[in-house]
C-alpha cells in the first residue's frame, strides 16, 4: 500500500498494490495495521456506506458535529468522482483549506477524510459507485452541510454542466456561518 500525502497533513491518499492478469485483478483494499500506522492512531470503523450517482451529481459538503463527528475512508468502486475534503476544525492551521482528488475504479485510490472535515464529491463518469467506511454512526440531528460553491472556500470543482444537487445541498449554509 502506497501512502500519498496531500496539502493537508491529516488527509491521506491510500493507493493499493494491484495484481492483475488475464483473469482480472486482486488487491488488498484495507489493512487495519497499515492504515493506523499511516494516520498514527487507532481507528474503529462502525459503518460502511455505498451510493450510486449519475453524471454531474454533486453530493456535499457534509459533516457531522459534536459527539457524532465522523472520519471517512472513501473510494470509488465503479466510475470516477472528484472527491473533496474541507478542514472545518477552527483551531487548525489549515482551517478552511481543501483537498481535491480524483478517485476512480481504475486508480483504486482511497482518501482518508479525518474527523473534523466536511466531505463531498462530484460524479465525473456516466455513473459512479462510491463506498466509504465511517468511524461513527450517522446521526441526522448532528448533520451539517456547507454550500458546495462557497466563495470563501474557492473549491475548483471540474464542472462542465450545472451540478445535480439535493435540496439539502442546494440550500446549504455558507462557510462563514461555521466561523461564528
Amino acid at each position: 500500500m502506497k501512502i500519498i500525502k496531500t496539502n493537508i497533513p491529516e488527509v491521506l491518499i491510500f493507493e493499493p498494490k494491484v495484481f492483475g492478469d488475464n483473469r482480472g485483478f486482486f488487491m488488498e483494499s484495507f489493512n487495519q495495521k497499515i492504515f493506523e500506522d499511516a494516520i498514527g492512531r487507532h481507528v474503529e470503523f462502525v459503518q460502511d456506506n455505498h451510493s450510486k450517482s449519475r453524471k454531474d451529481v454533486l453530493r456535499g459538503l457534509h459533516f457531522q458535529k459534536g459527539e457524532h463527528v465522523q472520519g471517512k475512508l472513501v473510494r470509488c468502486a465503479a466510475g470516477e468522482v472528484f472527491d473533496v475534503a474541507v478542514d472545518i476544525r477552527k483551531e487548525s492551521k489549515t482551517f478552511g483549506q481543501w483537498v481535491g482528488v480524483y478517485l476512480t475504479a481504475e486508480n483504486k485510490r482511497q482518501l482518508w477524510v479525518p474527523e473534523g472535515f466536511a466531505h463531498g464529491f462530484l460524479t465525473i463518469s456516466e455513473t459512479a459507485e462510491f463506498l466509504y467506511k465511517a468511524t461513527n454512526y450517522y446521526a441526522p440531528s448532528a448533520e451539517g452541510c456547507i454550500l458546495w460553491n462557497d466563495k470563501d472556500l474557492g473549491i475548483e470543482w471540474p464542472i462542465t454542466n450545472a451540478p445535480d444537487l439535493s435540496a439539502k445541498d442546494a440550500y446549504a449554509a455558507p462557510f462563514k456561518e461555521l466561523i461564528r
